[in-house]
């Protein structure tokens, strides 16, 4: 999965829209739809889709609801952007959310070998990852085109409404868990160790203090 996307993603390199976001609205809604774009939207729709089911059958954590909530939001921002050729922009706002993830993959790959001390490591450097991209990457850059550059080039219009509110939510949602992420970074820092375990949980342990954040929120 990671390394598909990290494909999809270096494709995306080379648009125009990738580093002038203003690219994104020139002749919406009538932009081609790429065929990396195609394929990168396909992926990862069918794996949120799959984490929707899957959390019904999974354990019940105290998270669930906000899980839920990311969930619905994820889904629909895909299928919404799609569905309205929003499309560049979608794959931004993708690739932005996959940046971290292979940080905490390889964190638990530590926590299995037993080496605490690149886990400790790997897991602070995902969490400064993830708060960079989602609380100033994101608002600045995604935020920033969907809200002003898209006002200014298009206008708005009522699903253009939909659209930001849904990623809106994503950013208090994001503010949430980084909260989280950074109270277990301070742990691993200061006072102790960080445990991950299983494949189907993020279950960070750190000195006296207990967290639960279920996979793939982030």
């Amino acid at each position: 999965m990671i390394t598909a996307e990290s494909n999809y993603a270096s494709a995306f390199f080379q648009a125009p829209w990738f580093w002038d976001t203003r690219h994104c609205w020139y002749n919406y809604p009538y932009q081609q739809l790429e065929f990396d774009m195609y394929y990168y939207y396909i992926m990862e729709l069918s794996f949120y889709w799959s984490l929707m089911f899957s959390q019904f059958t999974d354990i019940k954590r105290k998270d669930f609801l906000i899980m839920f909530l990311h969930h619905l939001a994820t889904v629909g921002l895909i299928t919404f952007s799609y569905v309205n050729n929003m499309v560049r922009v979608g794959t931004l706002v993708m690739c932005l959310h996959d940046t971290s993830d292979f940080l905490l993959e390889a964190a638990k790959l530590a926590n299995y070998a037993k080496y605490q001390r690149l886990c400790d490591s790997l897991f602070v450097m995902f969490g400064f990852v993830f708060v960079s991209s989602r609380l100033g990457i994101y608002p600045f850059w995604i935020l920033n085109t969907t809200l002003f550059e898209s006002w200014e080039i298009i206008g708005p219009y009522p699903s253009w409404w939909v659209f930001n509110v849904l990623l809106l939510l994503l950013q208090v949602l994001h503010a949430i868990w980084s909260y989280l992420i950074l109270r277990i970074a301070y742990k691993a820092v200061v006072k102790g160790k960080v445990i991950l375990k299983s494949f189907s949980s993020r279950v960070f342990c750190c000195s006296r203090q207990n967290f639960t954040i279920s996979d793939h929120q982030l």
